[in-house]
């Protein structure tokens, strides 16, 4: 019981801090995107190489649950201006960059990739593989629908360099699924998968989500089942994350329709019984990997970093981003591209910037980052005198304590180091030293998902 009181006491929305400072709280008055772009250049020659996210928004249906940005059309003519649109906006970025820099990974996001048809999917990766001012690195990825990926999107892309595929898998009730309008079947996820392996992809990863409308317990243990059995090399367990007010299809249903509270930190708790059950290790912010996996391994190398995209290998700190709404990120200075898609692309057309937004980013927040991602990425933190300091005079310290009390960390002289009850509220832990986050949480309600 006193467990139970202790996950409702810190069940509160909070960000997942795929950056810091998160989105809502960059300096958007005080960004220039010429700046950016000098600031890319300069970053990506330091660094040698750069990893790209590519936003393919495209969708033939709305999943109801979903809160990235998409555009639902069975039109399939939009791809190839969609494509010449992306093409241009990356020799938009290619201008100054050294001849030796090297991409060293791409990740397909969407919107649904494998939307797009696999020879239109091969003229724009060769395009850009073929650029004089880039070369090929070795981590590249996409996500795919299982119900409308085929053999022949497997092959194009393992050809050009993909050995990692994502899966939205998200749950296997029909029920549930008919609910979030999200439609593949057993067999689907098990062709795909199977397809991939005989390919020679080495790394499948399965999104499933807790806390969808009508799931309950005896339907998600046999989705839990089903998942084990196909043996996927990575899981992402999200928490459903309801928010109506920025992703209107979640007003298809009802929010009595929703697990009650009790239910979901129940599904959670069967997620993460079924996985460690099964071999994975528990990476930490809703992830999970087998030992032989290159996250689990990056972790163990402590060469994991946390960004737009998820859990990355180190060498993928410096992002940038193509296409309607995609994150750049350069260490210094975060951006985003206009989220509309005729405005993004007659913008490009016209040889101008898509940036909207962006945030430069200050020592304090780069010191902060650190400390969350040290957080997010292996249980543990250290800081300095300076940080101390500001922990005390905002309070935060006495919340440090209280989280230790209550099990979640064991705090050191300038420190502390995650429980593995704690790991599973990491986000809650990586807060405290979010200067925009208040410590009670109300203002981040109507812009975060719940913790559990």
């Amino acid at each position: 019981m006193m467990q139970r009181n202790i996950w409702e006491k810190y069940n509160v929305a909070v960000p997942r801090y795929t950056s810091y400072p998160t989105v809502p709280d960059w300096n958007v008055r005080d960004f220039d995107p010429t700046e950016a772009r000098v600031r890319w250049v300069r970053e990506a020659n330091t660094h040698g190489g750069f990893a790209m996210y590519i936003h393919l928004p495209f969708c033939e249906s709305l999943c109801t649950y979903c809160g990235c940005n998409k555009r639902i059309t069975k039109n399939h003519l939009v791809e190839q201006p969609y494509i010449s649109t992306l093409l241009k906006e990356f020799a938009q970025h290619l201008k100054g960059l050294d001849e030796n820099v090297q991409i060293t990974g791409i990740h397909l996001g969407g919107g649904t990739p494998t939307f797009f048809a696999p020879e239109n999917l091969r003229y724009l990766l060769e395009n850009i593989l073929q650029q004089p001012h880039v070369s090929p690195g070795e981590m590249y990825s996409f996500e795919a629908h299982p119900g409308n990926t085929t053999r022949e999107h497997l092959q194009t892309l393992f050809d050009l360099g993909f050995r990692r595929l994502s899966l939205g898998v998200q749950d296997f009730d029909p029920k549930v699924q008919t609910a979030i309008h999200r439609f593949q079947t057993t067999e689907d996820v098990n062709r795909v998968c199977r397809q991939a392996r005989e390919i020679g992809y080495t790394s499948i990863n399965f999104d499933l989500i807790y806390g969808l409308p009508f799931q309950n317990e005896t339907s998600f243990a046999d989705t839990l089942q089903k998942t084990v059995e196909l043996k996927p090399d990575r899981l992402a367990f999200y928490s459903y994350a309801h928010v109506p007010w920025t992703s209107p299809g979640q007003r298809a249903y009802d929010e009595n329709d929703l697990p009650r509270p009790e239910t979901k930190l129940l599904l959670h708790q069967m997620g993460r019984t079924a996985f460690l059950g099964a071999g994975y290790e528990d990476i930490g912010m809703d992830h999970f990997a087998f030992p032989n996996d290159g996250m689990f391994k990056d972790k163990e190398n402590r060469m994991l970093h946390r960004n737009f995209m998820g859990y990355t290998h180190k060498r993928e700190r410096i992002i940038l981003g193509l296409g309607t709404s995609a994150i750049s990120d350069v260490g210094g200075a975060y951006w985003q591209n206009e989220k509309k898609n005729e405005v993004y692309q007659k913008m490009i057309k016209a040889g101008e910037s898509p940036v909207i937004k962006g945030h430069l980013i200050d020592e304090r927040e780069k010191y902060a980052r650190e400390i969350i991602q040290s957080i997010a990425c292996y249980r543990k933190a250290e800081w300095n005198s300076d940080m101390q300091d500001w922990l005390e005079e905002t309070g935060r310290e006495t919340a440090l304590a209280e989280m230790e009390s209550d099990g979640l960390l064991i705090r050191l002289d300038y420190g502390l180091t995650l429980t593995e009850f704690g790991t599973t509220l990491l986000r809650n832990v990586c807060s405290v030293f979010d200067a925009y986050y208040p410590l009670l949480g109300e203002k981040m309600q109507n812009r975060s998902s719940q913790a559990i």
